[in-house]
């Protein structure tokens, strides 16, 4: 995992998948959020910290992750909203936050560790908050950034319905996103398991900055999908995203 998180330092601010990223995820924050600058953010599993960053624009955050190199690199780029915790033991109080995100972290947990990292999230997210979770989807596109991220599992739209609703929270909105880059993933990715995957120290290529054109390609694509998904669902793609709910408290009855 440090190997992935060295390498994300190094792209995430000018990789095409991560400008088309935030470009997914930023209409479901403010939907959220609902323009309450106020607003409490907890990003779980937050590794260098860049989108405590983004959270911030749109409210308080602070995130947490376990592991101490992410936790380093992020501090010296000056994120210091940031703490040391597993996502399967948060140390926050519940009823907290008003959007509880996690970002490509549950596909690499085991099972048990997934599960108890759902339910934590539910448990800090307030009455009637949001939880915004991304992971790698369909697991035809397994590839050598499978390895590069330590990945477990990728998710079906009804598999991680099925994780969410089942600790309690309702879904707002769920899709696929990379919808327009899917065709060439999945050739690359078939190409890369047929060839054998690669070692985690020789996959970092997987998250390399492409050549200037190309990264603006590709990024333009993404972003006229992120125009498209702000009113359509995707029907596949290498990623999910999806807004839930925590059910507000019914109002206590009274009797006179």
């Amino acid at each position: 995992m440090d190997h992935l998180l060295r390498a994300t330092a190094e792209a995430e601010g000018r990789h095409f998948w991560f400008r088309g990223f935030r470009a997914f995820v930023t209409p479901l924050i403010e939907r959220a959020v609902g323009g309450d600058p106020h607003a409490r953010i907890l990003d779980c599993g937050c590794g260098t910290g860049a989108n405590v960053e983004l959270l911030g624009r749109f409210g308080r955050s602070v995130g947490f992750d376990l592991s101490p190199v992410g936790l380093c690199i992020g501090r010296e780029l000056g994120r210091f909203r940031l703490v040391r915790a597993s996502v399967a033991a948060a140390p926050f109080p519940s009823d907290a936050f008003d959007l509880v995100t996690s970002f490509d972290v549950l596909y690499s947990l085991e099972e048990s560790d997934e599960k108890a990292a759902v339910a934590e999230m539910f448990r800090m997210t307030r009455p009637g908050g949001y939880t915004l979770i991304n992971v790698a989807a369909m697991s035809a596109l397994r590839g050598d950034h499978s390895v590069l991220s330590r990945e477990l599992r990728r998710y079906s739209r009804s598999g991680l319905r099925r994780l969410l609703t089942g600790v309690g929270f309702t879904i707002v909105r769920l899709t696929y996103t990379n919808f327009t880059l899917f065709l060439p993933v999945l050739a690359t990715r078939l190409a890369q398991r047929w060839r054998g995957l690669a070692e985690e120290d020789q996959a970092k290529a997987e998250i390399s900055v492409p050549a200037a054109p190309v990264n603006s390609l590709l990024t333009g694509l993404l972003l006229l999908e992120s125009a498209w998904v702000r009113h359509f669902d995707c029907p596949f793609g290498s990623s999910l995203l999806c807004l839930a709910r925590k059910p507000a408290r019914e109002p206590s009855a009274t009797g006179t």
